[in-house]
């Protein structure tokens, strides 16, 4: 008798809430160390993940937290060589005790308490209202991913179901992703959603005058112009942390509070692909612990950015294959081996403006059915494609990530 797969709709949206425990200084070290670890493993994660799609052309953005975090959501009920392989791509330890106390580590630092700008990601299970899922499953989601399970159904009411998890997402990344799961996405063999959403809206430290703002032009990568409206920072006030050689600047703009920044590599030449090539953890680390304070005019152009990405092609290149198989085994959940990721979806939104910048992401997975400084100020001038990064700055962690090379 062949094997029935049940769908399980994971749709995973990241939680951190903050740490309220009181632990000595050396356990604050182990966990910090634990925490950096999963850190740089979203981060290596997410650059793998841009050099599989950057060959798209366009815009792109994502969250690779958001993704690293809806990813091992799923990770928690796999086992075997399925688990192996999730593991080995998303970058993170092969321990389980050592993932989720990086993962509830970051939860806690990115949903910390008294932050001036808003940040925050969250996370909810809806299960299909009869299927049987493990308890020991719901709770590491709870314990590690503050993940609460809902019952809806998916077999009866379907669309009513459908509503409900986007109502939920919509209101995590306040109206900006209104439909993560489109129309058609579930089906009657449906029997787990996991949802992960993250938001984030940030004034600058310095904002930008509108009245400064003036078109201009703005370098496609085909070699064609377009008018853009060019915000400007200009003047004594303008300093900014600033990093250079012969042939890319890198630029950081704090937003309010100093604890969250954007990152932005430009190179000098129009051609970013040099620069999108020797892209790694280790040389964008290597920029960033170069940045100075300097007197730096900045001209970057006002944009807004929506995208998605279905990503089970991409992840399989990466070499997570097993999963998205009929040999998949995602026993950690129901305790059978009847399930496997069908499908994985990730939208994402970014509006950077005079004011400062709004972002939003969402993933989804489905499992589903087998068979220095000088007298002159530098410049910086935006006005071709450039790579950006979204981060959180005490530990480095990259919110959001993108390229732009056409900002209308």
């Amino acid at each position: 008798m062949a094997k029935k797969i049940f769908p399980v709709m994971a749709i995973l949206f990241q939680a951190f809430l903050p740490w309220s425990g009181l632990i000595s200084s050396q356990e604050q070290k182990v966990k910090g160390d634990i925490r950096q670890e999963v850190v740089n493993a979203s981060n290596r994660f997410g650059l793998a993940l841009y050099h599989q799609v950057r060959g798209e052309k366009g815009n792109h953005f994502f969250s690779p937290l958001s993704l690293s975090f809806a990813l091992s959501m799923a990770l928690e009920g796999a086992r075997g060589e399925t688990a192996e392989e999730m593991v080995r791509v998303l970058c993170l330890p092969r321990r389980e005790s050592e993932r989720r106390e990086g993962m509830a580590r970051i939860r806690d630092l990115i949903n910390q308490p008294g932050r001036k700008s808003e940040l925050h990601l969250a996370n909810a299970i809806w299960v299909q209202q009869d299927f049987p899922i493990l308890q020991s499953y719901l709770e590491v989601i709870a314990r590690s991913y503050q993940g609460r399970a809902t019952n809806v159904d998916f077999v009866g009411r379907r669309e009513e179901a459908r509503k409900k998890i986007n109502d939920w997402t919509a209101e995590k990344t306040a109206g900006k992703i209104r439909e993560l799961i489109p129309p058609g996405f579930l089906n009657y063999l449906t029997r787990l959603v996991l949802t992960n959403a993250i938001y984030f809206r940030g004034l600058w430290l310095f904002p930008f005058d509108p009245t400064a703002t003036q078109p201009e032009k703005f370098y496609l990568p085909d070699g064609q112009e377009a008018d853009v409206p060019m915000m400007r920072f200009l003047g004594e006030k303008a300093k900014f942390s600033y990093a250079e050689d012969e042939q890319f600047q890198v630029l950081e703009m704090l937003y309010e509070g100093k604890d969250l920044s954007m990152v932005i590599l430009l190179p000098r030449a129009k051609d970013l692909a040099p620069l999108e090539v020797n892209l790694s953890l280790e040389e964008l680390d290597k920029w960033k612990s170069r940045l100075r304070e300097r007197r730096v005019d900045v001209y970057l152009p006002r944009f807004k950015l929506e995208t998605r990405y279905p990503l089970k092609d991409v992840l399989m290149a990466m070499g997570m294959v097993r999963a998205f198989s009929d040999r998949a085994d995602f026993s950690g959940i129901d305790g059978r081996q009847d399930l496997f990721i069908q499908a994985v979806i990730h939208q994402a939104f970014v509006e950077v403006n005079e004011e400062g910048t709004e972002a939003a992401g969402a993933t989804g997975v489905l499992i589903g059915l087998t068979a220095y400084i000088p007298e002159k100020p530098v410049i910086f001038r935006a006005d071709h494609p450039f790579l950006f990064f979204i981060q959180e700055k005490s530990s480095g962690c990259i919110l959001f990530m993108g390229r732009l090379t056409d900002p209308r």
